[in-house]
Order: structure tokens, then C-alpha cells, then sequence
């Protein structure tokens, strides 16, 4: 009887616990370009682009780079890219149309990618 009492609160434990460690549902993010840049300087250019960094959110979950495609998960606001070239890469989406890459940390990163416009054949 004691094993049972334990198993049915473990289970309330993880029931109890899960929404707390979710991180949001699952999402998509807006097709198009993205262009990623580094902030810049006060005495240059506002913004620096980022040559290899850019990618484009082709369908459902699904994004194309200059050296293949992949796949990405979207939870509330974070990123993950899961598949194809930009695999395990992370970001956290700042606003409709910018994604800000988030480090191994969890910190936000200083690059930024910002939705540019359609997605160019």
C-alpha cells in the first residue's frame, strides 16, 4: 500500500510540476528573410550584418540557410533550431519581428535577426 501511496504522489509531483517547466506553446514564426547583424558603434554604422548568419523561415517549422535547410521548435518565445545547419543554435524572440540569439548560459547573446522581408526565390 505504501508503494501505491508513493507512486500516485509522484505522479501528482510531475502533473503539478509540468506547467511550471513548460516554456509556452508551441508556436511559428513568421516567414520570410532574416537578416542577422552585431550592434555597432557610436562613431559607425548602427548595425553590423553578419556574413553565414542569415536564414529564411520557408513553411511550417521549417527554415533554409546559405548551406542547407532544417527544422526549428518554437515554445512561447524561445527557439530552437533542431535540425539542418543551424542545429542547436537558440533564440529568444524580443518583438514581432526580431530574434535575439540566446547563449549556452541562457543570457541573451548580442546578435540580432530581423525579419527583412518575403522570402526571395
Amino acid at each position: 500500500m505504501k508503494s501505491f501511496a508513493i507512486a500516485v504522489l509522484a505522479s501528482a509531483a510531475t502533473l503539478t510540476a509540468s506547467p511550471a517547466l513548460a516554456q509556452g506553446r508551441l508556436g511559428l514564426l513568421p516567414q520570410g528573410e532574416y537578416v542577422c547583424a552585431l550592434p555597432g558603434s557610436a562613431d559607425g554604422s548602427a548595425w553590423q550584418e553578419v556574413e553565414g548568419r542569415n536564414f529564411a523561415i520557408t513553411g511550417a517549422s521549417s527554415y533554409k540557410a546559405g548551406n542547407g535547410s532544417g527544422t526549428y521548435l518554437m515554445e512561447g518565445k524561445r527557439i530552437t533550431f533542431t535540425r539542418g545547419p543551424m542545429k542547436g543554435m537558440r533564440m529568444m524572440r524580443v518583438s514581432s519581428g526580431m530574434l535575439q540569439e540566446v547563449d549556452r548560459g541562457g543570457k541573451l547573446g548580442r546578435l540580432r535577426c530581423h525579419r527583412a522581408g518575403p522570402v526571395s526565390d
